[in-house]
């Protein structure tokens, strides 16, 4: 768990809200930053109790970034500190699509770089009118392709926009981010979490096993060589759901009209 008060993180019953925590710096990724951010998504495994998190930034903006004022100055040559505090920030986006929680990320103001990363690992994006994200880093001398930029935009921009934006940095607004399906929804600001949470509810109600293993087969089939890889392991998620008492509960409450009384069994 965070051990700085960088990550807030609050519980709402099976839902945990985690916000970036440095509105002076516009949550600007510092060490302290991703190594509670490295510690919150690498635990998720373990935490089955908590079923959907919902990623959030205080004050103006989600987060601009890596925070290129904090001094990183080591005995390390330059070149090892660099790969370091890459590998570092890298394993925040891997964690977070192998977590097995589901992530509704909530954009507001700026999400640049590494901060735009943020929102293309998680699951499900909603914006505010004032959201505008750009792949940062050609604007100050690097490759434009960094921190998973190059996988995730292709696969959820297509390729021209993605090119466009890692080739140049330009930024995109809210309007754009919602065509070109970045995002799902613009929500006014002060309705953002009770839209995330609304969402959060809808996954509440379906089954804990099913939830975890919808987006472990949606993570796999996005790279799937072939349609009968993809409907391979939508055929072995559907045999081991269908043995669960779960599975039998939801028909049965379906039938009967009610709620299922979900045991996890």
């Amino acid at each position: 768990m965070p051990v700085t008060d960088a990550l807030l993180i609050e519980p709402r019953g099976a839902v945990e809200i985690a916000t970036l925590n440095r509105p002076d710096r516009l949550n600007a990724l510092n060490e302290g930053l991703v190594d509670d951010l490295n510690a919150y998504f690498g635990g998720l495994a373990d935490r089955p109790e908590v079923r959907v998190v919902i990623l959030r930034g205080a004050g103006r903006g989600f987060c601009a970034g890596l925070d290129i004022q904090e001094d990183r100055s080591s005995d390390e040559t330059p070149v090892l500190r660099t790969l370091r505090t890459q590998t570092r920030i890298g394993n925040i986006y891997r964690k977070m699509r192998a977590c097995p929680q589901p992530i509704v990320a909530l954009g507001h103001g700026a999400a640049c770089g590494g901060g735009l990363s943020l929102l293309l690992a998680s699951d499900v994006r909603y914006a505010a009118p004032s959201l505008r994200v750009n792949a940062a880093y050609i604007r100050i001398g690097l490759g434009g392709c960094d921190m998973a930029s190059s996988y995730f935009l292709p696969r959820l921009v297509g390729a021209s926009l993605a090119a466009e934006m890692i080739l140049t940095g330009r930024f995109i607004d809210a309007e754009r981010a919602l065509r070109a399906g970045l995002v799902s929804e613009i929500v006014e600001e002060d309705a953002l979490l009770e839209r995330g949470l609304a969402l959060a509810d809808e996954m509440l109600a379906t089954s804990p096993h099913g939830l975890r293993l919808s987006k472990q087969a949606l993570n796999l089939n996005i790279d799937a060589q072939s349609l009968d890889a993809a409907m391979a392991i939508e055929d072995r998620q559907q045999v081991i759901l269908s043995a669960t008492e779960d599975h039998r509960e939801a028909l049965a409450a379906f039938l009967e009209k009610r709620a299922p009384d979900y045991r996890e069994r």
